[in-house]
């Protein structure tokens, strides 16, 4: 049996992936002020503090709402492009878990997808832009191949991971098409995109909180 992802088990993810960001303050405001206006990280840590704050209703709640009430305070929360992108998001997949107490692979597949599909519409990214799209939408390739395949759940997870990761990692070589950075002589060639890092982060303890299960 696979495993089942419930709106307590998010809430732990969540709590999980806010600590990571929040104890790597200086290396994500280091990153960002290469390339940026340098307020990504206290923007996500905010939005992740405002979340654990309400662990509790959360929990209680469908997966469904739960996704719901989670863009309604990223939205909120999070300042700048980051916050209406992120928030957009998790009302797209809210939609698509529509009726849905937990989630199974392939609900947690839907999600993501239905998550980056909107960031990508909404933000008017594509993959190679040097965005969060560079770490979630290869995870999200990775996750509907294998299950396509009828691959192992951990093997799948471990490869949405990896393909999270490396998407990240290959920002550094990238130009940037949006943001601060276009404007830099060499277009922030030779640094990481800091929503992609905390994107990477994100699906990566989502998939470790998943293999545990």
């Amino acid at each position: 049996m696979g495993f089942i992802l419930t709106s307590a088990d998010y809430v732990a993810y969540l709590n999980r992936v806010g600590r990571r960001i929040h104890e790597n303050g200086d290396y994500i405001s280091g990153l960002d002020a290469a390339t940026g206006d340098g307020d990504h990280w206290a923007n996500m840590n905010l939005g992740f503090e405002s979340l654990e704050a309400i662990g509790g209703e959360l929990s209680a709640l469908p997966i469904d709402a739960a996704f719901r009430r989670i863009g309604m305070v990223m939205m909120s929360k999070i300042g700048g492009s980051s916050g209406l992108l992120y928030g957009s998001a998790y009302m797209a997949a809210s939609r698509v878990c529509a009726g849905r107490e937990a989630l199974d692979a392939e609900g947690l597949c839907a999600a993501l997808e239905a998550m980056v599909k909107d960031m990508m519409a909404r933000g008017k990214a594509e993959p190679g832009m040097k965005t969060m799209i560079d770490s979630l939408y290869p995870a999200v390739e990775a996750f509907k191949k294998g299950l396509a395949a009828g691959e192992d759940e951990k093997a799948i997870l471990t490869a949405v991971k990896r393909a999270a990761l490396d998407g990240a990692e290959a920002t550094r070589a990238m130009e940037a098409v949006k943001g601060r950075a276009t404007y830099q002589t060499n277009k922030g060639v030779g640094h990481l995109d800091p929503g992609a890092v905390t994107m990477s982060w994100q699906l990566e303890a989502l998939c470790d909180s998943c293999i545990e299960k």
